[in-house]
């Protein structure tokens, strides 16, 4: 499966992401994905990941935000040509969702903040009755 991708002022972010049959139980409504992301700074200037601000859609529309500092609990500085992957994960009380967000970023000779778009991407599993995205 191909990545999905986006690129703000030179920061790419793609991602990936994989049904976890082992860690979910559809009886009990719970359904479970790892998502892999690489950041990688295209641009001319080192950048750093302040922030981040998820939201998070499952089959019913409902949407949660979530909101913090860094990713797994780093807050990545990443200069020209270089990239930072990481692996984390989202439970759905539904067989299918999306998710989507923002990577608050900046510039470090600068300061100057500016936010890089997380593209949307599907969390489909084998349970769903039917495509919806």
């Amino acid at each position: 499966m191909s990545p999905f991708t986006a690129t703000t002022r030179g920061v790419r972010v793609s991602v990936r992401s994989f049904y976890l049959e082992d860690q979910s139980d559809p009886a009990e409504a719970r359904f479970v994905w790892a998502y892999k992301i690489e950041i990688a700074n295209e641009g001319p200037l080192p950048v750093q990941l302040l922030k981040r601000t998820w939201l998070i859609t499952d089959a019913q529309g409902r949407t949660m935000r979530v909101h913090g500092e860094g990713v797994v609990g780093e807050q990545p500085v990443l200069d020209p040509g270089e990239a930072f992957e990481y692996t984390s994960g989202t439970p759905l009380p539904t067989p299918s969702g999306f998710m989507r967000g923002t990577f608050h970023m900046v510039v470090v000779e600068t300061g100057e903040e500016f936010d890089a778009t997380v593209p949307a991407f599907s969390l489909d599993s084998p349970h769903q009755a039917g495509g919806i995205h």
